[in-house]
């Protein structure tokens, strides 16, 4: 009871602001992206499979990673995320290769070779099975 009177409690606290997500994926199915609009606009991209170029964990990441990457609105690097979630969705849209998505300023492009997301000043990340680059 006390759990439920806590969680009613955090609900009633302070309105949610608006979040809309989209969700896509290569056609291999090898990566998955999710860009989020709102207050915590972001682009993230999980890959399945790779080879890893980074070999060290972000700094006080008690999570999964290295097969995660971000960047935010404003970011000036894309990183490597940290991450207790997924943003693989069986059935997402598929973005086929040579098409790009454009949403709240981020920009992903699905290549053959991999996928390239960035947010309006350029900056984000470009992830392949055989490397991964944040830029």
């Amino acid at each position: 009871m006390r759990r439920l009177c806590l969680a009613l409690a955090l609900l009633s606290a302070a309105p949610v602001a608006a979040q809309d997500l989209t969700f896509f994926r290569s056609p291999s199915g090898n990566i998955h992206c999710m860009i989020a609009t709102g207050d915590w606009a972001t682009v993230r991209c999980d890959i399945m499979e790779l080879q890893p170029t980074y070999r060290s964990p972000p700094a006080g990441c008690d999570l999964d990673w290295g097969h995660s990457f971000e960047v935010g609105l404003t970011d000036r690097q894309g990183q490597l995320a940290c991450v207790g979630d997924t943003v693989a969705m069986p059935d997402s849209a598929v973005l086929g290769y040579g098409r790009s998505v454009t949403l709240a300023g981020f920009t992903c492009v699905s290549e053959k070779i991999g996928m390239t997301c960035m947010n309006p000043a350029g900056h984000g990340f470009s992830i392949a099975k055989a490397k991964q680059k944040l830029f």
